[in-house]
């Protein structure tokens, strides 16, 4: 069988993945980490096969193929995708995009759009920017693991899978499983047993980040705030967001 590429989203959230390929055991499989936005863009060039790619780049891609029954989904609050300020959401005029973003800078964009009915200027932001240049008017999108140190830092914290949930009465789905080719069905079948196993065994991965994450109460985070089966109501949400990410760019 041939070897596959794999790229991996290298946040706490995608630990149970990465527990099932390593445990579990994937032999014909090359797996690289990366920032989301990094996944995306080695996907779309084909520099890896496979990867946890987030959803708003797929339409882009001349094929794409979502291979698995997991993804990285919320049925609410997340809590590692905020918009974070000093200011209430009707005083912000600024929002930085994490730069480390795809999905979720479209996702504020469409709910500032269609949902809060505001308009604000939009500018990139580099590394360190979620402690250094927010302030005053100036909000930020900040996601991933670091959004967990910012939780008492800032007054104003919205939580933009449960504002999509407002607004649409849906779960957002960040990520998916998702070949750039068509793959050996032996392989995806050992994939789909791999992201089993690996959510079969929260409670392994969660003993495992204990140390790493020691103020953060894991087992409420994996299984309360993160939803990891692409089931029809997923798929349903995400066919919603595809809609509006059309409407909003044309």
């Amino acid at each position: 069988m041939e070897r596959v590429r794999i790229s991996l989203v290298s946040y706490l959230n995608s630990k149970p993945f990465h527990y099932g390929i390593e445990r579990y055991g994937l032999p014909h499989a090359e797996l690289i980490l990366d920032h989301p936005a990094d996944c995306a863009q080695k996907i779309i060039t084909g520099e890896v096969d496979l990867g946890l790619v987030p959803v708003a780049v797929l339409p882009r891609m001349n094929y794409f193929e979502i291979v698995s029954d997991y993804c990285i989904s919320a049925n609410g609050p997340v809590r590692t995708v905020v918009l974070v300020s000093d200011v209430p959401l009707e005083n912000i005029n600024t929002i930085l995009l994490d730069y480390q973003s795809r999905t979720s800078a479209m996702l504020i964009r469409i709910l500032a759009h269609f949902f809060w009915k505001k308009k604000v200027v939009w500018k990139a932001s580099s590394c360190g920017f979620e402690t250094s240049q927010i302030g005053g008017r100036t909000a930020g999108l900040v996601i991933g693991d670091r959004a967990f140190q910012l939780e008492n830092r800032y007054r104003y914290i919205y939580d933009l899978s449960d504002e999509w949930k407002r607004f649409t009465g849906l779960p957002f789905v960040f990520a998916a499983w998702t070949a750039n080719r068509k793959l050996n069905p032996a392989f995806l079948h050992d994939f789909n047993a791999c992201m089993a196993y690996g959510i079969e065994h929260l409670e392994s991965v969660i003993k495992m980040q204990a140390d790493t994450f020691p103020h953060l109460n894991l087992d409420s985070y994996f299984r309360e705030n993160l939803s990891f089966r692409f089931d029809e109501e997923k798929k349903r949400a995400l066919n919603e967001f595809w809609v509006l990410q059309r409407k909003l760019t044309g």
